[in-house]
Protein backbone atom coordinates (compact mmCIF):
# COMPACT_ATOMS: atom_id res chain seq x y z
CA UNK A 1 0.00 0.00 0.00
CA UNK A 2 1.35 3.38 -0.74
CA UNK A 3 2.12 5.56 2.15
CA UNK A 4 4.59 7.85 0.54
CA UNK A 5 4.59 10.36 -2.35
CA UNK A 6 7.18 11.79 -4.22
CA UNK A 7 6.89 15.05 -6.12
CA UNK A 8 9.11 16.35 -8.69
CA UNK A 9 9.07 20.38 -8.51
CA UNK A 10 9.70 21.53 -11.83
CA UNK A 11 6.01 21.23 -14.46
CA UNK A 12 4.10 19.71 -11.28
CA UNK A 13 4.24 22.70 -9.50
CA UNK A 14 5.48 25.39 -11.34
CA UNK A 15 5.29 25.78 -14.78
CA UNK A 16 8.50 25.92 -17.18
CA UNK A 17 9.16 27.89 -19.85
CA UNK A 18 9.18 25.31 -22.99
CA UNK A 19 10.05 27.92 -25.50
CA UNK A 20 12.97 29.09 -23.29
CA UNK A 21 13.76 24.89 -22.90
CA UNK A 22 13.64 24.45 -26.69
CA UNK A 23 15.53 27.82 -27.20
CA UNK A 24 18.19 27.18 -24.84
CA UNK A 25 18.93 23.63 -26.03
CA UNK A 26 19.09 25.00 -29.46
CA UNK A 27 21.29 27.67 -28.65
CA UNK A 28 23.75 25.74 -26.59
CA UNK A 29 23.86 22.39 -28.38
CA UNK A 30 25.21 24.43 -31.20
CA UNK A 31 27.87 26.12 -29.05
CA UNK A 32 31.58 24.36 -29.63
CA UNK A 33 31.84 24.31 -25.59
CA UNK A 34 28.27 22.29 -25.18
CA UNK A 35 29.80 19.23 -23.30
CA UNK A 36 31.89 21.57 -21.34
CA UNK A 37 28.40 23.43 -20.57
CA UNK A 38 26.22 20.23 -19.65
CA UNK A 39 28.70 19.25 -17.37
CA UNK A 40 29.18 22.76 -15.32
CA UNK A 41 25.23 22.63 -15.03
CA UNK A 42 25.26 19.34 -13.91
CA UNK A 43 27.91 20.39 -11.25
CA UNK A 44 26.05 23.46 -10.71
CA UNK A 45 22.66 21.29 -10.09
CA UNK A 46 24.69 18.94 -7.23
CA UNK A 47 26.05 22.03 -5.64
CA UNK A 48 29.70 21.17 -6.55
CA UNK A 49 30.47 24.83 -7.66
CA UNK A 50 29.14 28.13 -6.55
CA UNK A 51 27.56 30.53 -8.07
CA UNK A 52 29.86 32.94 -9.03
CA UNK A 53 32.15 29.51 -10.10
CA UNK A 54 29.03 29.14 -12.49
CA UNK A 55 28.63 32.56 -13.93
CA UNK A 56 32.52 32.71 -14.58
CA UNK A 57 32.22 29.50 -16.57
CA UNK A 58 29.01 30.63 -18.41
CA UNK A 59 31.31 34.23 -18.80
CA UNK A 60 34.33 31.89 -20.34
CA UNK A 61 31.78 30.16 -23.10
CA UNK A 62 29.79 33.21 -23.71
CA UNK A 63 31.96 36.32 -23.24
CA UNK A 64 29.41 39.05 -24.54
CA UNK A 65 27.20 38.18 -22.24
CA UNK A 66 26.80 39.98 -18.69
CA UNK A 67 26.82 38.05 -15.02
CA UNK A 68 23.62 39.49 -15.08
CA UNK A 69 22.70 38.61 -18.11
CA UNK A 70 23.05 34.91 -17.76
CA UNK A 71 20.97 35.27 -14.80
CA UNK A 72 18.43 36.52 -16.48
CA UNK A 73 18.93 33.83 -18.96
CA UNK A 74 18.98 30.99 -17.06
CA UNK A 75 15.71 31.87 -14.60
CA UNK A 76 14.03 32.78 -17.70
CA UNK A 77 12.62 28.71 -17.61
CA UNK A 78 11.11 29.81 -14.73
CA UNK A 79 6.98 30.11 -15.55
CA UNK A 80 3.74 30.90 -13.13
CA UNK A 81 3.14 28.73 -9.91
CA UNK A 82 -0.67 28.68 -10.20
CA UNK A 83 -2.06 28.60 -6.40
CA UNK A 84 -4.55 25.67 -7.05
CA UNK A 85 -1.72 23.27 -7.03
CA UNK A 86 -0.89 24.77 -3.35
CA UNK A 87 -4.18 24.79 -2.71
CA UNK A 88 -4.50 21.26 -3.51
CA UNK A 89 -0.89 20.17 -1.80
CA UNK A 90 -2.58 21.68 1.25
CA UNK A 91 -5.51 19.90 1.70
CA UNK A 92 -3.85 16.69 0.69
CA UNK A 93 -1.45 17.68 3.79
CA UNK A 94 -4.03 18.33 6.10
CA UNK A 95 -6.82 15.45 5.20
CA UNK A 96 -4.57 12.50 4.11
CA UNK A 97 -2.23 10.43 5.93
CA UNK A 98 0.40 10.77 3.44
CA UNK A 99 3.83 11.31 4.39
CA UNK A 100 4.78 14.12 1.24
CA UNK A 101 8.21 14.15 -0.07
CA UNK A 102 9.65 17.02 -2.45
CA UNK A 103 13.22 16.21 -4.45
CA UNK A 104 13.59 18.35 -7.55
CA UNK A 105 16.57 19.12 -9.48
CA UNK A 106 16.73 22.04 -8.31
CA UNK A 107 20.17 24.91 -8.64
CA UNK A 108 20.86 27.63 -6.25
CA UNK A 109 19.88 30.62 -8.62
CA UNK A 110 16.70 28.75 -9.46
CA UNK A 111 15.51 28.59 -5.75
CA UNK A 112 16.37 32.09 -5.07
CA UNK A 113 14.54 33.47 -7.84
CA UNK A 114 11.58 31.09 -6.54
CA UNK A 115 12.09 32.09 -2.76
CA UNK A 116 12.25 35.76 -4.54
CA UNK A 117 8.65 35.67 -6.89
CA UNK A 118 6.73 33.23 -5.25
CA UNK A 119 4.64 34.79 -2.80
CA UNK A 120 4.08 31.59 -1.00
CA UNK A 121 6.97 29.80 -1.25
CA UNK A 122 7.19 29.04 2.49
CA UNK A 123 3.63 27.58 2.78
CA UNK A 124 4.45 25.29 -0.31
CA UNK A 125 7.63 24.31 1.97
CA UNK A 126 5.86 23.55 4.89
CA UNK A 127 3.56 21.28 3.43
CA UNK A 128 6.41 18.43 2.89
CA UNK A 129 7.33 16.20 5.50
CA UNK A 130 11.00 16.34 3.48
CA UNK A 131 12.53 18.99 0.99
CA UNK A 132 15.09 17.56 -1.34
CA UNK A 133 16.84 20.07 -3.48
CA UNK A 134 19.97 18.25 -5.80
CA UNK A 135 21.99 21.58 -5.01
CA UNK A 136 21.76 20.91 -1.06
CA UNK A 137 21.68 17.09 -1.06
CA UNK A 138 24.63 16.76 -3.52
CA UNK A 139 22.53 14.42 -5.36
CA UNK A 140 20.68 14.22 -8.73
CA UNK A 141 17.72 12.64 -11.30
CA UNK A 142 18.30 10.82 -12.73
CA UNK A 143 20.89 8.91 -11.03
CA UNK A 144 19.55 5.68 -8.52
CA UNK A 145 21.70 6.82 -5.89
CA UNK A 146 19.55 10.12 -5.04
CA UNK A 147 15.94 7.77 -4.82
CA UNK A 148 18.00 5.14 -2.69
CA UNK A 149 18.82 8.34 -0.66
CA UNK A 150 15.78 9.42 0.17
CA UNK A 151 14.09 5.64 0.27
CA UNK A 152 17.12 5.09 3.40
CA UNK A 153 16.60 8.58 4.93
CA UNK A 154 13.25 7.92 5.37
CA UNK A 155 12.88 4.12 6.09
CA UNK A 156 10.69 3.73 3.22
CA UNK A 157 10.50 0.22 0.73
CA UNK A 158 9.86 1.51 -2.94
CA UNK A 159 6.93 -0.77 -3.03
CA UNK A 160 4.86 1.94 -0.84
CA UNK A 161 5.97 5.31 -2.56
CA UNK A 162 4.15 6.86 -5.60
CA UNK A 163 7.26 8.91 -7.56
CA UNK A 164 5.69 11.78 -9.69
CA UNK A 165 8.11 14.01 -12.59
CA UNK A 166 8.09 14.77 -15.75
CA UNK A 167 11.21 13.59 -17.15
CA UNK A 168 11.04 10.29 -18.23
CA UNK A 169 14.57 9.35 -17.46
CA UNK A 170 13.76 10.51 -13.87
CA UNK A 171 10.87 7.72 -14.18
CA UNK A 172 13.12 5.12 -15.63
CA UNK A 173 15.56 5.27 -12.83
CA UNK A 174 12.14 5.35 -10.08
CA UNK A 175 10.55 1.88 -11.76
CA UNK A 176 14.43 0.12 -11.80
CA UNK A 177 14.04 0.69 -7.74
CA UNK A 178 10.63 -0.79 -8.27
CA UNK A 179 9.21 2.78 -6.99
CA UNK A 180 5.37 3.13 -8.26
CA UNK A 181 5.54 6.20 -10.89
CA UNK A 182 3.50 8.83 -12.33
CA UNK A 183 5.14 10.11 -15.72
CA UNK A 184 2.83 13.60 -15.99
CA UNK A 185 2.42 15.06 -18.89
CA UNK A 186 2.59 18.87 -18.15
CA UNK A 187 0.62 19.57 -21.66
CA UNK A 188 -2.31 17.08 -20.97
CA UNK A 189 -1.95 16.13 -16.64
CA UNK A 190 -2.71 18.34 -13.95
CA UNK A 191 -0.70 17.42 -10.49
CA UNK A 192 -4.16 18.02 -8.60
CA UNK A 193 -6.06 15.31 -10.82
CA UNK A 194 -3.91 12.82 -8.79
CA UNK A 195 -6.75 10.68 -7.22
CA UNK A 196 -8.63 11.12 -10.91
CA UNK A 197 -5.53 8.22 -12.16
Amino acid sequence: MINTIIFDFGNIFINLNDTYTLDYIKHFESSEHYKSIIKTNIQFEKGEISIDSFLKSYQSYFPDLSKEEIKSKWNSILGEFPKYRLDFLKDLKENSNYKLILLSNTNELHISWIKDNIAFYKDFKSCFNEFYLSHEIKLRKPDVDVFNFVLNKNNLTAEACLFIDDNKDNIISADYLNINTWHLNPKTDDVIDLFKN
